[in-house]
């Protein structure tokens, strides 16, 4: 998975143009957030997609002329932060409610909704992280769940 960090001016179409990027030359992409930026003019865009070096570079390249990127560069797990959200149902009864429980307490999720028959946990991290978690509860019924995609920025 590649990471990439796109910095744009925050007008209509912008998103648009970016991901047409991606189609054109055939790339999936596998998560996308966009978020403000302490300036309300700009936002970020972060996109994962599996890609090879040469992909990169191309994608770089053809992304960094569009008009309204300001800023455009590869995250790397080394050298930046990377999370992502993650919400997931499961069906409970009184048997298996408080294994569910310690299994989310060491993973440091958080039960956001509960009733006899389910259990909502949130769980942030790494996406390592959050996909650990979710093996270690494919013993249990998953009735559904939900992830951000990655976000992230660089640490210097």
């Amino acid at each position: 998975m590649r990471v990439i960090s796109i910095l744009v001016e925050n007008n209509a179409g912008t998103l648009a143009r970016i991901a047409s990027l991606f189609a054109r030359r055939g790339y999936n992409i596998d998560s996308l957030t966009v978020s403000a930026t302490k300036d309300a003019k700009i936002s970020r865009l972060t996109v994962t997609a599996q890609l090879n070096d040469l992909e990169v570079e191309q994608l770089i390249a053809q992304t960094e002329k569009l008009q309204e990127v300001q800023e455009i560069e590869e995250l790397f797990a080394s050298s930046s932060v990377l999370r992502e959200i993650m919400l997931i149902k499961i069906k409970v009864d009184n048997g298996n409610r408080s294994q569910i429980m310690e299994i989310a307490s060491v993973y440091g999720g958080v039960v956001v909704d509960l009733s006899p028959e389910s259990m909502i946990l949130e769980l942030t991290g790494k996406p390592a992280k959050i996909d650990a978690f979710i093996k270690m509860l494919q013993d249990f019924t998953v009735v559904d769940f939900c992830r951000t995609g990655v976000t992230g920025m660089a640490r210097n």
